[in-house]
């Protein structure tokens, strides 16, 4: 069976979240939607993947068709994106399979969003994809279906390094491979002082770690000038952004009127979540229940607000208040999509301007990079659900492709692998280490 073959070669979502792909291959739905919509300014990197290895990320769609027994076959793609259009189109062979164009908007990407597009369909509120008769897959790990099938594990990522470096590029990695030797097999970064933003501005991480590794989630490394507007704004801790929010806060409610989920009509209302950093005492829980429908896409916060404020970051803390109270919200208004919605759509561009880094708006073209890292780390937590428990000893040698971390089969998890020959230098319940 495919999903039992998905589970030993350990895909996972590749576009962030990382959940286990055999789940959803054991889904029956009518619509499987390859998401191949790419929103995160300045990450190319499935632009290029659909452009250079279109035939895998096909197959890959028809095999998850034929597990989940849906019917049609939506595959959503930026219209901007011609030569990966045409490269699909060149290698489709399903008659099942249509495109769904999409133009250049932040957060095109969205499950939320995507499902509606494609279907007409609206998930419904906290739900998922699966309950309007959907499963929604990256195009990446559509290509990882496709290994999978021949047994082949997941041991590489495909992913772009770009911003401030002297060679922006897509490439393969091996997984554990520290951001170090990522930077340097694209020229090494273009600035003596800089942070990277992992797998992006709006929804990544930001980290000072050159030593930290890639895992079957990592997008794509942004290099940005230490000295940037995002980097200070990023680098404040949760009480000064509250504090601020608190003093400066006006209730315009842009951050509202630019939510995508707001507009798709899930009752996500930041401004009001604004209202609990002054009545944190008196009225946390009734204004943070506005927040439990957010999903982070950081519009209000790096966009909408023209404060420079963090709604974004609120309705974070809102969510965190709420579960460890015991609360959970329940829309209770039919979802109905906002008259204004196709009006307030926040193209790329746009979005580049307002963050300040459109000089940085480069192709990050496909090179067959051949390098092989000195040691790589593989992490145990590269997905949601359990960790995955080390499955090897100190000292033992291993080839590329072995499972080096198991999870039990009746938890949900995924198994990971060695991505280089080499002997195992170090075994935590964190992480494995390889030297080549």
């Amino acid at each position: 069976m495919l999903s039992e073959k998905l589970r030993e070669c350990g895909v996972v979502g590749a576009g962030g979240a990382g959940f286990p792909t055999y789940v959803k291959a054991q889904s029956r739905v009518e619509f499987m939607i390859a998401n191949g919509a790419e929103c995160e300014p300045l990450i190319h990197k499935d632009a290029e993947i659909m452009k250079h290895f279109p035939q895998g990320i096909l197959a890959g769609m028809t095999s998850m068709m034929e597990a989940t027994g849906a019917k049609t076959g939506k595959f959503g793609i930026k219209t901007k994106n011609a030569e990966s259009l045409e490269a699909l189109k060149h290698e489709l062979r399903d008659d099942r399979i249509e495109f769904v164009m999409l133009g250049d908007f932040y957060p095109s990407g969205d499950e939320y969003e995507l499902v509606y597009t494609a279907t007409g369909r609206l998930i419904p509120p906290a739900g998922i994809p699966l309950a309007v008769g959907c499963v929604v897959n990256n195009v990446e790990t559509l290509y990882n279906v496709n290994l999978a099938e021949r047994d082949v594990p997941i041991t590489q990522k495909f992913l772009s390094v770009c911003g401030a470096v002297r060679e922006p590029k897509s490439f393969w990695a091996p997984v554990g491979t520290p951001f170090r030797d990522l930077l340097a097999a694209a020229g090494g970064a273009a600035v003596d002082d800089f942070g990277i933003f992992v797998s992006g501005i709006m929804m990544g991480t930001l980290t000072f770690d050159q030593d930290d590794v890639v895992t079957k989630t990592t997008g794509g490394l942004i290099v940005l000038p230490r000295d940037h507007y995002l980097m200070s704004r990023r680098t404040r801790s949760q009480d000064e952004m509250n504090h601020i929010g608190k003093s400066a806060c006006d209730q315009c409610s842009y951050c509202t009127e630019f939510c995508p989920r707001y507009l798709l009509g899930y009752e996500v209302q930041p401004h009001k979540v604004m209202r609990s950093l002054g009545f944190t005492m008196t009225g946390g829980e009734i204004w943070n229940q506005w927040s439990e429908l957010c999903c982070a896409c950081g519009l209000c916060t790096l966009y909408a607000c023209p404060e420079d404020l963090y709604p974004k970051e609120a309705c974070d803390d809102g969510k965190r208040d709420r579960r460890a109270a015991g609360l959970k919200f329940v829309q209770q208004k039919p979802v109905v999509v906002h008259p204004m919605k196709e009006y307030r759509r926040v193209p790329l561009m746009q979005l580049r301007r307002r963050l300040q880094i459109e000089e940085y708006e480069k192709g990050t073209p496909f090179q067959d990079v051949k390098f092989q890292p000195a040691a790589v780390r593989i992490k145990m937590r590269q997905h949601a659900g359990e960790a995955a428990v080390p499955a090897v000893a100190e000292g033992r040698k291993v080839k590329k492709g072995q499972v080096v971390g198991r999870v039990e089969e009746s938890k949900l998890g995924a198994n990971v692998h060695a991505s280089i020959d080499g002997k195992v230098r170090r075994v935590t319940p964190e992480c494995v280490e390889i030297v080549a």
